[in-house]
């Protein structure tokens, strides 16, 4: 990558970060004392789930959406939580107080089959019960995200069919689009536009993806990509206010020929695309953007409250 490029995670720093404590398995420890065995199944396999949260306020933002993700990802690859949504709470909470953290936090939530007897794939050799890490940061995304934009390459890694990885599992195991992002570094992007096994736009290696056509959204049909909580909530606030959206396929055709385009994650809310392959998104004007993230701004506000 160039030396002006950016991914859609990037936060500005805080020194805070330095002395975080972290959730290991019910202690919490300095992040340089935080520490899983080199038998754990996330480590040896990827074999876990994750979710990321962030929290505003003191609240949580879609504690619920995001715990019904975790929590049946879970179940699909018969994997013990070890605890209820409660018992997560709790913990997040309890970290949370550990850092003394209330506003503008991105939380990092990883769960594995645990510690293994061997270091072998079957799943029967995680005896010890899940491991649980809790991550917390100070993370307020740069300001560039939003007045520069995120460069997109369309990359010859796809998101796969469900009987291969299902894509909406949020699983540890992240080569794929580790490889997408790789692809499009190499291609002198931020970020990899990934197509579905059709041919179809679908997602990027990171984030759920929209395109805006003539005062229309649009984004994929969701089949093949990471069921975003964020994706949906942005589908619907498009519903409640009038603003035209398709969850439909299209082609690279109709991406750059878009007016507008934005990826949505938990992180980064809405992030404007610049370009994709070297072609520049419309005009450099986001009214459709612009309005979908105040719609979404004030969500936030309304169900976690307003900052001080």
């Amino acid at each position: 990558m160039t030396t002006d490029s950016h991914t859609t995670h990037d936060a500005d720093e805080d020194l805070r970060n330095r002395d975080i404590r972290i959730w290991v398995n019910g202690a919490l420890l300095h992040r340089d004392e935080a520490k899983v065995s080199v038998y754990d199944s996330g480590f040896l396999l990827g074999d876990g789930m994750w979710e990321g949260m962030r929290l505003y306020n003191g609240t949580w933002a879609f504690f619920d959406e995001h715990m019904d993700r975790f929590f049946a990802s879970c179940k699909t690859v018969s994997l013990d939580v070890g605890m209820d949504r409660a018992g997560i709470l709790d913990a997040l909470t309890r970290t949370a107080a550990a850092n003394d953290m209330h506003s503008e936090v991105h939380c990092r939530l990883m769960l594995t089959r645990g510690v293994k007897v061997k270091p072998f794939q079957h799943p029967s050799l995680s005896r010890t019960g899940p491991t649980l890490v809790i991550i917390m940061e100070h993370s307020t995304p740069v300001d560039s995200l939003q007045s520069a934009g995120i460069r997109l390459a369309t990359v010859p890694q796809v998101r796969g069919l469900p009987m291969s990885q299902d894509p909406k599992l949020n699983s540890h195991s992240k080569l794929n689009c580790v490889i997408a992002c790789l692809q499009a570094e190499e291609a002198g992007a931020d970020e990899g536009l990934m197509l579905d096994p059709h041919g179809f736009v679908n997602t990027t290696n990171a984030c759920n993806f929209f395109i805006v056509r003539q005062g229309e959204v649009w984004t994929s049909t969701g089949d093949y990509c990471m069921k975003g909580v964020t994706r949906q909530k942005v589908i619907d606030l498009c519903r409640a206010n009038g603003i035209p959206v398709f969850e439909k396929n299209f082609s690279l055709y109709e991406v750059h020929g878009a007016d507008e385009a934005f990826l949505t994650g938990t992180f980064g809310a809405q992030t404007p695309v610049a370009s994709v392959d070297g072609k520049p998104v419309g005009n450099g004007k986001r009214p459709v953007t612009e309005r979908i993230r105040k719609l979404y701004k004030n969500l936030i506000e309304e169900t976690t409250g307003r900052p001080d």
